[in-house]
């Protein structure tokens, strides 16, 4: 009999980059050795996690990988960019070299340097609303499938609030990817304050948040799918590349926080300084694409065209198939990624 393994998953953000999940989550599907238990996502990472499980509640494995193909459709047409007939035939990087070249500063970035969201007044439409709006959150919410955990962060605190079960609606999803450059803070009722909160990304807090998925319940494997490189080489000099590089820092250092504190924690175990069975044994693995993401920039983020998309899919793809070939045999066993070595 087939030993099935089950974990969590982490789910990044990233904008269109999120495609690299969409692919990561459409081979995962297909490997029948393979349980997943909870989900963890931020921004485009609650999307591909909305669309994973209401897919499994309503059509098991093929159901999540049809709805995980309708979401990136959606995700294709928003902002129209049939405009940009011109960049078809042209692999991501070169886009991003195009754009560098001939916008030094992003159109988004510059756009934000003086328009703020709130100056479109009663004409103002969250772009991603109609393609949040078309998830079922009677199976986003439900009971059954594997449970689902949204980060988003609190303007006001500053402070990470993780939405489960049926706080997962529309608002809760397009809190989570609330650039405060780009869209309105979403306003939503918290009963711990007593009062509406505005929400931004929840990137900046936690991207996404590891904490929801150390309950007793959920197995203590957990798989990051990461969109944002850790390392780059080369020092960033133009505006788009500091820029890009900014966008990333930022972005990571959340998640870097919480894999420290794991890493702290374990090595107490380990030692015997903390008992065991006083604290969770949490492995860690993680699935990235580091070479393809350091073509790409924030450019290509904002940009959801379907050469891109498609072409971050196949990336994911390649990607979660070396894992499963790598990493299958420490599941429940050990942990992929040498914490010690990212921190030393």
């Amino acid at each position: 009999m087939t030993e099935v393994k089950r974990i969590n998953l982490a789910l990044q953000g990233g904008g269109a980059h999120g495609a690299f999940t969409w692919g990561v989550l459409d081979r995962l599907l297909e490997e029948d050795r393979i349980e997943v238990a909870g989900i963890s996502g931020t921004s485009a990472g609650a999307l591909n996690g909305a669309a994973f499980k209401s897919g499994m509640v309503q059509g098991g494995r093929g159901g999540a990988k049809a709805c995980l193909d309708a979401l990136w459709g959606r995700m294709g047409a928003v902002g129209d960019m049939r405009f940009s007939h011109w960049m078809r035939g042209f692999e991501p990087h070169q886009i991003v070299a195009a754009m560098e070249r001939f916008m030094p500063v992003s159109p988004a970035e510059a756009w934000s340097q003086v328009v703020s969201p709130y100056h479109y007044g009663p004409f103002y439409q969250n772009p991603l609303r109609p393609v949040v709006e078309a998830f079922d959150f009677d199976q986003v919410c439900a009971d059954a499938g594997p449970q689902l955990f949204v980060g988003a962060t609190c303007v006001r605190s500053g402070k990470i609030r993780v939405f489960e079960g049926d706080l997962i609606t529309t608002d809760a999803i397009l809190a989570s990817a609330c650039l405060p450059t780009l869209f309105q803070a979403v306003e939503i009722f918290d009963p711990k304050s007593d009062r509406m909160e505005a929400y931004w990304d929840g990137g900046f807090t936690g991207n996404p948040a590891l904490y929801p998925l150390f309950d007793d319940s959920l197995p203590n494997d957990t798989v990051i799918v990461n969109i944002n490189p850790l390392l780059r080489d080369e020092i960033p000099k133009t505006p788009q590349q500091i820029q890009n590089r900014v966008n990333e820092i930022s972005f990571n250092s959340s998640l870097l926080r919480e894999l420290r504190a794991i890493d702290f924690v374990q090595r107490l175990l380990e030692d015997g300084t903390l008992e065991r069975g006083r604290m969770r044994r949490v492995l860690i693995h993680m699935i990235a694409d580091d070479d393809l993401m350091t073509d790409l920039s924030v450019t290509t983020k904002m940009i959801p065209m379907p050469q891109v998309l498609n072409r971050l899919k196949a990336a994911g793809r390649a990607a979660a198939e070396r894992f499963i070939e790598d990493a299958f045999d420490a599941l429940g066993e050990r942990s992929s990624v040498d914490l010690r070595e990212m921190f030393g």
